[in-house]
């Protein structure tokens, strides 16, 4: 059903911009918006009393690319986002769709003779992981990131601070049944592969290069059991030290790269 693709390939940004305004914080996710969608930025506040180099080079940045810019002052934009971690820059941006659904990205990739690599996260609730487990996403050329809607983090300013820009960039699709939707890519002949800490078969002894859903549960809890049912197969990560567990954004690195690390020996 599928063939052998340019693994990191990702289909492009669809740009259906919402006409609900929203807030990004931060010199990575405000500039990475600015470089991808600058037409969706409405406005720049930022810290007038703040001018050291990062912020002459944001504001080049944003000059050239036509963003309009309003000085502001700590206070307010702490106020605009809902925290002091703002770095002296706020955006109120269009909110821009990516693809409307995971079936929709499927059929892509499958046109497109990509190799879907996936990653699938159950129970990870605190923004701060989710936004790390975008970035790394991202970095390792992943197609989409999945979620169940009850008992998951949602986009939010928080995630797209610690994302660094990959909210932006990184589908995210949230569903109402996780065990059904890993049944429904187990039918398109993707490999569920999910993480436990008991799985006798490690992640560097498994093969990767394949259409591969990754599938990785909150620190402590892990997986659903349901969840755990619905996989393929499992597999651990070695663990050398006197920690039982790594947090799952780290995790979540280890299972991509070596996907990735794969793929790359492959071609």
């Amino acid at each position: 059903m599928w063939e052998r693709g340019p693994g990191t390939m990702r289909p492009a940004i669809i740009l259906r911009m919402s006409s609900s305004p929203k807030v990004l914080f931060g010199f990575h996710a405000v500039g990475v918006r600015i470089k991808t969608a600058p037409q969706s930025v409405i406005e720049v506040f930022f810290d007038a009393a703040r001018r050291d180099a990062r912020m002459r080079q944001f504001m080049d940045r944003a000059r050239e690319a036509g963003v309009r810019l309003i000085e502001s002052d700590g206070l307010r934009l702490a106020k605009m986002c809902g925290s002091h971690g703002h770095q002296g820059v706020v955006a109120r941006v269009s909110a821009i769709d990516q693809v409307r659904s995971l079936d929709e990205l499927l059929e892509q990739l499958e046109a497109d003779g990509v190799t879907p690599l996936l990653l699938v996260l159950d129970g990870v609730t605190d923004p701060h992981n989710l936004g790390a487990c975008l970035r790394v996403a991202d970095g390792a050329g992943a197609h989409a990131v999945i979620a169940p809607k009850d008992h998951a983090a949602g986009i939010n300013a928080t995630v797209a601070k610690v994302a660094s820009g990959a909210a932006e960039t990184m589908p995210y699709f949230m569903v109402t049944n996780l065990a059904r939707t890993l049944g429904e890519l187990k039918e398109r002949n993707i490999w569920c592969a999910g993480t436990s800490d008991d799985a006798p078969q490690s992640i560097h002894h498994t093969d990767l290069n394949r259409p591969l859903a990754l599938v990785l549960g909150a620190e402590g809890q892990g997986m659903r059991q349901l969840t755990r049912k619905s996989c393929d197969e499992l597999v651990s990560i070695p663990m050398k030290g006197a920690v039982e567990s790594l947090n799952v954004s780290v995790a979540s690195g280890i299972c991509l790269y070596e996907a990735l690390r794969q793929r790359d020996s492959a071609v």
